[in-house]
């Protein structure tokens, strides 16, 4: 099995290491990733440029960095590499949960193999300041991919990881609604700047990716790629007397 392993806080990542760790036990790894950290990139892809592919060596695995985004980095480590049977993304530092789905590179880069249809999986963790303790996370990344072989009309799946996991949920994503406002401050020169913030407006919802991780559990989550609200559609077709053809 080849497996391609990305990410979006670059090659040189803890987290996309011990992935990649563990992604060895499966079959034969090749990482490609950002040569710089892309975080929030969200499914950004580079067009009026071209792109380097650069080779370099992460831990005796094979590792090429990219000086492009999370999806361009599958997208060319797809095209480089015939076959690719697997695409993992992460571990991130930070979890990928709720409505951070939609920003996140590192659920991108799963994204993009979806979209070229290799099965993928996103893998995030807590942003700890003292590290993580990968070790810790081991037995449960490899668990879930074991579980996502075992499902081959799965294509997209989105796992977090809390460091002292008490077991495993399957989830389904978080809508919790959030007020976002900007906040200023000074930099050490003086000058203004801003920062994106939120606070959350809702209690969380149990069933949740955001509960489960709140609640101890590794989340779980598969994804489509079909954003289609299929009631609103019907219910919009029937009052446009359109065939649901």
């Amino acid at each position: 099995m080849r497996i391609l392993v990305s990410n979006d806080d670059g090659v040189f990542s803890p987290g996309i290491a011990a992935l990649a760790k563990v992604a060895a036990e499966f079959g034969q790894v090749r990482v490609v990733a950002p040569d710089v950290e892309q975080s929030a990139m969200s499914h950004a892809i580079t067009v009026r440029r071209p792109l380097h592919y650069t080779r370099t060596v992460i831990d005796g695995i094979e590792a090429f960095r990219v000086d492009g985004t999370p999806a361009d980095c599958v997208a060319l480590g797809a095209h480089h590499w015939d076959a690719v049977d697997l695409v993992l993304s992460g571990i991130n530092l930070g979890y990928n949960i709720g409505h951070n789905i939609w920003h996140s590179g590192t659920v991108a880069a799963a994204k993009q193999a979806a979209f070229l249809r290799i099965p993928a999986m996103a893998f995030s963790s807590a942003h700890l300041e003292a590290g993580t303790d990968y070790a810790k996370l081991a037995p449960f990344v490899r668990q879930a991919i074991k579980t996502f072989l075992g499902m081959p009309d799965m294509l997209l799946l989105n796992v977090n990881l809390p460091e002292d996991a008490k077991g495993v949920l399957w989830t389904r994503q978080s809508v919790r609604h959030y007020e976002g406002y900007v906040a200023e401050g000074l930099d050490p020169m003086g000058r203004k700047h801003y920062w994106f913030a939120e606070e959350p407006t809702e209690q969380v919802e149990e069933g949740t990716d955001r509960w489960a991780i709140e609640n101890g559990y590794v989340s779980m989550t598969p994804l489509r790629l079909d954003l289609t609200d299929e009631v609103l559609l019907a219910r919009a077709r029937a009052a446009s007397g359109q065939s649901a053809g």
